[in-house]
């Protein structure tokens, strides 16, 4: 069975590098992009399973393209992520998006992965 493929969107590289070790050693396929309009065509080309996506980017608002991703990926398993916003700062229709506050915890982590 091929890993699953889990795409992080974020200009905290830090950050990615953390993550991107985590789940890699938990078997995952992980990519990361720095910018929307880069993380967007990779959402396009690479088909994740599942997407971590931070709204304060350089080149946008992350979170505003939520609707849009999921509709036209609904296999997407999608974890808004943020140091600024909380779980009431969003609300979507789908059950496939989450949002999690920064700094994410290795609790929260290992219960998900």
């Amino acid at each position: 069975m091929p890993k699953q493929k889990i795409l992080i969107i974020d200009d905290e590289s830090d950050y990615c590098s953390i993550m991107q070790n985590y789940l890699q050693e938990k078997d995952y396929a992980v990519s990361v992009a720095y910018t929307l309009s880069e993380g967007l065509n990779k959402i396009t080309e690479e088909k994740p399973d599942i997407l971590f996506l931070d709204n304060n980017l350089p080149d946008g608002k992350g979170w505003v393209h939520v609707e849009s991703i999921v509709e036209k990926n609904p296999q997407l398993k999608v974890f808004l992520v943020s140091a600024y916003h909380q779980r009431g700062d969003y609300k979507s229709p789908s059950t496939r998006v989450v949002v999690w506050e920064k700094p994410l915890s290795l609790n929260l982590l290992n219960e998900n992965f």
